[in-house]
């Protein structure tokens, strides 16, 4: 269940954060600001996006049931043979779970098993729930896209006054507000306040104009939870449970860390000691934000969030909520650098509203990647083929993320490559 305790820490009535007793204040009516100019509507605009992820009814696809037990067995060679302490792996396919399996060990230092109930830390898988959540406002009419978000949090500040003035929540999801990239995530990994830190953004040094570029943010990102409680008079954290974890189904998942340490079976975070892993107790810092990085959960409940995504729970999350969080809003080239398959199969890369949008070798992919101390995880969804897959581990080994291209290649008939490294084992 929620948190209830852990709330008011992550949403203190200071400044930039809501509360119950500083909601009246934060309502006030302002000043109306000038509106935004007339291309603001599509403004970080993407000329030629990859076709958009659309969650309208699909026929049932080409069965991919044995390209998935592949993967299971990569899963399997890399806890074992990369010394992982463990894995969860879900793999979906329209309407049916083809993978829902645990391998390896909650603990290093124990033999509790991961199973499809063991609860791991989502970090920046995360941000997708706050997109999600303000879609579904969105369609109520309770929040706009692109309505100036000082209308509803008046204390909001930038260095460039005017073009605080001119941030909608699309930029807040989209990463464009204009800020440096990760502003002050570094003093909220040495345990700053969020509500201080939201308050800092009024000195923050500006990259570019508000809407105008990319740039990854946690602390700005987490404006979204004020917002939210602006528009609802509820704890953004609530919203979420009330909204998307119960109608889904989604039994085990919870925000905080007190969430997470309460859960019946939870996979404790491991850094690395010489040769080995050490379980180390979870952090609390990023458990601040959120919106950003709040959520925890097991294969169990990604099985179900990855139906929610792929369009197959049109009762809780219809078309009209999930194409616009689908749809590339900017340009990100820096995100087809980095590990192999995305340098050899990714030919542009986008940020939409809590998730990335790939050009896959020519298919849509939408994917995020999330990682605090001793958690990492993806998610990728293949919508032409309507195959979907989330990974969790509980270590920063970075030898899992190869089981995502595993799968796309599987699906779309490419060449196979060696993304998870089978051949260099073979060769020690």
């Amino acid at each position: 269940m929620l948190d209830k305790k852990a709330a008011p820490r992550w949403i203190a009535p200071l400044l930039l954060v809501v509360s119950a007793a500083a909601a009246a204040w934060w309502l006030l009516p302002m000043p109306t600001p000038a509106q935004p100019r007339a291309e603001a509507l599509a403004r970080g605009a993407v000329a030629t996006p990859p076709t958009r992820a659309s969650a309208t009814a699909r026929p049932r696809h080409a069965d991919l049931t044995s390209a998935a037990r592949e993967v299971e067995q990569l899963a399997a060679f890399v806890v074992e043979r990369r010394n992982l302490p463990g894995m969860a792996l879900v793999i979906v396919q329209d309407d049916r779970v083809l993978t829902l399996r645990g391998f390896g060990v909650t603990d290093a230092a124990g033999n509790e098993a991961v199973t499809p109930d063991t609860v791991f830390r989502l970090a920046s898988l995360s941000k997708a729930f706050a997109a999600t959540l303000s879609s579904q406002l969105v369609q109520e009419e309770a929040m706009n896209w692109d309505q100036p978000i000082v209308n509803q949090l008046p204390a909001f500040k930038l260095r460039d006054y005017r073009r605080a003035q001119e941030v909608t929540v699309r930029d807040v999801l989209s990463h464009k507000v204009g800020v440096a990239r990760n502003m002050f995530d570094r003093d909220l990994e040495a345990n700053a306040p969020y509500p201080l830190l939201a308050e800092r953004l009024s000195d923050a040094p500006m990259t570019c104009s508000t809407g105008d570029c990319y740039a990854y943010q946690n602390i700005a990102f987490s404006l979204i939870g004020d917002l939210v409680f602006a528009a609802t008079g509820d704890f953004y954290a609530h919203q979420v449970e009330k909204r998307i974890f119960h109608p889904l189904g989604m039994a085990t998942a919870t925000y905080g860390r007190e969430g997470l340490e309460g859960s019946a079976r939870w996979a404790r975070p491991h850094v690395r000691r010489g040769t080995g892993w050490v379980a180390v107790r979870p952090k609390e810092t990023y458990y601040h934000v959120p919106p950003a990085a709040g959520v925890n959960a097991s294969a169990n409940d990604m099985a179900q969030w990855l139906k929610a995504q792929m369009g197959q729970r049109p009762d809780v999350l219809p078309p009209e909520v999930l194409n616009p969080i689908h749809t590339p809003q900017v340009l990100t080239p820096g995100e087809m650098r980095g590990s192999r398959w995305r340098r050899e199969r990714v030919r542009a890369a986008y940020y939409a509203m809590g998730w990335r949008v790939f050009d896959y070798a020519g298919h849509t992919l939408l994917f995020h990647g999330g990682a605090v101390q001793g958690y990492r995880g993806l998610i990728g969804i293949l919508p032409d083929r309507g195959i979907g897959i989330v990974v969790l581990w509980n270590s920063e080994s970075s030898a899992p993320t190869g089981l995502l291209p595993s799968l796309m290649d599987r699906a779309l008939g490419l060449p196979r490559e060696d993304w998870v490294g089978v051949e260099d084992v073979a060769e020690e």
